[in-house]
């Protein structure tokens, strides 16, 4: 077949409708009993050893079976921190034997409890080799059982908003304190935990993803067989080991809450709760101010409150007897973040003084480390979609980020699509790119998040191609809705409008039509909440921004004189007394130099104005003096700030006031080929911003009073 008609054959395959000829669809569920048999047994989820002498809640494998009458799927959730592939392969060759479930047809996935039986080797705690057999065996019998227990069943899916249940846990740090890794380099500028003391943070490092989802399956008469809920937090944490946290509490609270009028005539209910994307997530709300972060809740009452969400939504949902299936597996080779070598020296000399014995210090836990990774170099990972009528899971054997799931939820075929995370593998944090410059443990290089940087944009598009695969139709093409604040701004005829709705860099494209694209330089962080959801965007969708955490935004508009505006909303996340200037948002001028020319806006620091909007403009080769605003603006709050040149006029209005915050004269006359624009930094990179920007809008003319005061005012 010729290479054009194979293409076209492939897509026509790809966008094919499923069929319309639906067999019966059925379900069934069970639960296993997956503790050990021999105490003591290692524990994982420690930088160093420990163990466990008992169980104090159940340790299970909790699996379904669907069947379409065409193929058969396996879904396995496990109490465990985490597990690794050839333990899972081993598994699943060994139910291949014992069920009709193809080996490539089985989710095997971890709920990450930290108080769990140590299956996989991590940082200070090796895997319990008396252990691993047992595992493997419950596995295999989990799915066994399952398989026993299929019947007719309908299948629907909702969703209840858990916002308030989590939180990011990892922060951005001020670029005056960053701290060290456990190599002795000052690297950390984004750490977990951080945001507990305000003053030596900038704010949140990523998004996160507040969805409760469901899968629920029910026998034709109405009767539960299952529920398959996922959650994106990374583990409560109180409970003494060996125990389940609160994603064993949640299932058998679900369980208690639906399967009251069960009888002994039919398997009994199963509830399971699998891990989301929550590698940077975790309980604690550091926005909130520490008397209001509710320490003090009990895993008990947390899991109480989800219930509460989850049996909200059950209630919801409709169900659907014609259910086709669909899965699909992908083999992905990557390479490890091997030392070189001096850290691997570093390295050999201290594993050599450790002998035997396993390691007690964080630096010698990474120094272990690396021997492991340099004997690695690379690994395989497996990547999996599966297709439940038009519900979609897709999955990464990693620790991964909040925002890596709501880039395959949101750009997913399949509206209603789950991401279930430490599947089929163990193979540690993967950071988006752009998150790896802003280290901190979950970039520091060990098996726990060791792969090579592009991990992330990897898997994420082996997981939606597999997505693709399974709907038999291409991704959704993810945009940001227009409220009536963007339907504003894109009524005054903007040169460049950049939402900054971006889920990764370098573009940042321009929404006026005008093809005016900005490019992302490194050390931003993207896709957190961002200016007046409501207005900006429909329908309860949230507006996002871009952190800016040493990067800029670089753009160029030809042939912008001396009459322009900008317009810009802007969150300041750098106390203001920590440095000179607090951070400049905005900045024309030439590329890394401070010329005589530049127009520069930004807050002011411990030289003067702290917390008020300050002008620049340079003058005789050397820089004026700022011209300062009345008011001070509050950190970590959202303002609306509009930059007017009219010739030698400037003025400089604040969330919409008719009145200006700074007025000023100001030489005019830019050079020729004076059009590069700079966002969340200065020219020459002096004091750049650290915090939130969003919506940015330039325009080739002086805006009037009444303009600003529209585009402001429908934003607030």
């Amino acid at each position: 077949m010729k290479p054009m008609l194979k293409a076209l054959f492939f897509c026509t395959l790809l966008l094919a409708p499923a069929t319309d000829a639906f067999a019966e669809f059925r379900a069934g569920a069970a639960v296993v009993d997956a503790a050990p048999t021999q105490f003591p047994v290692l524990v994982n989820g420690g930088m160093t050893a420990r163990s466990a002498d008992k169980v104090v809640t159940p340790i299970t494998a909790r699996a379904i079976v669907l069947d379409d009458g065409r193929q058969r799927l396996g879904i396995v959730v496990v109490d465990s921190c985490m597990m690794p592939r050839p333990l899972l392969d081993e598994a699943k060759a060994l139910a291949a034997q014992r069920t009709k479930i193809r080996a490539d047809h089985m989710l095997i996935s971890a709920s990450h409890s930290h108080t769990a039986p140590a299956s996989m080797g991590c940082l200070g705690t090796d895997a319990d080799a008396r252990y691993l057999p047992v595992l493997r065996e419950k596995l295999a019998a989990a799915l066994a059982a399952a398989e026993a227990n299929l019947e007719p069943a309908r299948v629907g899916w909702a969703v209840g908003d858990a916002a308030p249940f989590t939180a990011l846990r990892r922060w951005i740090r001020r670029p005056d304190r960053i701290a060290e890794d456990p190599f002795g380099n000052a690297t950390v500028r984004a750490n977990m935990h951080a945001g507990a003391n305000w003053d030596d943070v900038t704010g949140e490092s990523g998004p996160e993803d507040p969805d409760l989802s469901l899968i629920s399956l029910q026998a034709k008469d109405g009767r539960p067989i299952a529920v398959l809920a996922n959650f994106s937090m990374h583990y409560f944490g109180s409970q003494q080991a060996l125990a389940a946290d609160y994603f064993g509490l949640f299932c058998e609270g679900l369980q208690s809450r639906l399967a009251a009028s069960q009888d002994d005539r039919h398997p009994p209910f199963v509830a399971i709760m699998s891990h989301g994307c929550s590698g940077d997530i975790w309980r604690r709300d550091y926005t909130l101010p520490a008397a209001e972060r509710k320490d003090d809740i009990t895993i008990e009452d947390y899991t109480a409150g989800l219930l509460d969400i989850a049996k909200a939504a059950y209630d919801t949902i409709r169900y659907s007897e014609e259910v086709d299936l669909a899965m699909a597996e992908a083999r992905l080779p990557l390479k490890y973040r091997v030392p070189d070598k001096q850290r691997l020296e570093w390295a050999r000399r201290i594993v050599e003084e450790m002998g035997d014995r396993p390691p007690k210090s964080l630096q010698e836990v990474y120094a272990r480390e690396q021997i492991l990774l340099d004997e690695s170099q690379a690994t395989e990972v497996v990547v999996q979609a599966l297709r439940i009528g038009d519900i979609g899971i897709a999955t990464t054997p990693n620790e991964t980020y909040a925002l890596t799931g709501l880039k395959l939820k949101l750009q997913s075929p399949l509206a209603k699509t789950m991401v279930i995370e430490l599947a089929n593998g163990g193979d540690g944090y993967i950071p988006p790119p752009e998150q790896m410059l802003l280290g901190g443990y979950n970039t520091w290089p060990a098996r726990s998040a060791g792969l090579e940087v592009q991990a992330e944009p990897k898997i994420a598009a082996t997981a939606l191609g597999l997505l693709e695969k399974t709907a038999g139709r291409p991704r959704r093409d993810f945009r940001q809705s227009c409220g009536p604040a963007c339907e504003a701004v894109q009524k005054a005829k903007p040169a460049a409008y950049w939402r900054m709705d971006e889920m990764a860099g370098p573009l940042a494209v321009d929404s006026s039509g005008r093809h005016c694209d900005a490019f992302y330089e490194p050390a931003v962080a993207f896709f957190l909440e961002g200016a007046r959801s409501d207005e900006f965007c429909e329908a309860g969708e949230t507006n996002r921004a871009a952190h800016f955490a040493g990067g800029r935004l670089r753009s160029r508009i030809a042939d912008l004189k001396d009459r322009y505006t900008v317009s810009l909303w802007f969150w300041n996340g750098m106390p203001v007394d920590g440095r000179e200037v607090t951070g400049w948002m905005f900045s024309r001028g030439r590329d890394d130099g401070f010329g005589p020319d530049g127009d520069h806006l930004g807050i002011g620091g411990t030289a003067g104005d702290p917390g008020r909007l300050v002008f620049l403009h340079g003058k005789d080769g050397e820089p004026a003096k700022p011209v300062a605003g009345r008011s001070e603006i509050k950190r970590w709050t959202w303002n609306h700030v509009a930059l007017v040149r009219d010739g030698q006029r400037v003025r400089i209005y604040l969330n919409g006031n008719s009145q200006p915050e700074i007025e000023t004269e100001s030489t005019a006359g830019f050079p020729a080929g004076f059009d590069r624009l700079f966002f969340g930094g200065r020219c020459d990179n002096q004091s750049n911003w650290e915090g939130r920007l969003d919506e940015i809008a330039v325009f080739d003319r002086a805006l009037s009073v009444e303009e600003i005061g529209g585009l402001c005012r429908s934003g607030l």
